[in-house]
């Protein structure tokens, strides 16, 4: 099965419940039923998994907003923006291999920051995956698409 290179992760969180922030970590466990010891495992196998792009982020900062990283609710972010990519489309990161399911729908907690954001990344706040091979992923791992 042939793979194209098409980035890296620059962050990992999780959510615990009863703790409003995001809690970053340097490696993260997923398995089929998604992100270990992540308040939202075994809930959803479609939505086990949130990526998100720096782009998001960036975008955000050319209108003079600030957003902390993590906001986004995401697991994973990336230097790459995965946005456009296909459902079905498989990424290989470290050892597990996830399967994008749907692209995110934007929260209304965004409009905290500014009643502008959910409008701002309507299309651009991150995209479901599904864990297709369990793993591990490291800050710094490598981002491939599979199965070109």
């Amino acid at each position: 099965m042939s793979s194209k290179r098409v980035g890296e992760v620059l962050k990992l969180f999780i959510s615990k419940s009863g703790v409003s922030e995001r809690i970053e970590k340097d490696q993260i466990t997923l398995n089929e039923l998604g992100v270990v010891e992540d308040k939202f495992y075994n809930k959803n196998i479609q939505r086990s998994v949130l990526i998100a792009s720096i782009d998001s982020y960036n975008l955000i900062k050319n209108y003079n907003l600030e957003m902390p990283l993590g906001y986004l609710g995401e697991n994973i972010l990336l230097d790459y923006n995965p946005y456009t990519l296909e459902v079905g489309t498989k990424l290989k990161i470290g050892s597990a291999t996830l399967e994008i399911t749907q692209h995110c729908t934007i929260c209304n907690h965004l409009a905290v920051i500014d009643v502008k954001l959910p409008t701002l990344l309507k299309d651009d706040r991150g995209i479901f995956a599904k864990v297709i091979n369990e793993g591990e992923i490291k800050n710094g791992n490598e981002v491939y698409i599979v199965g070109l």
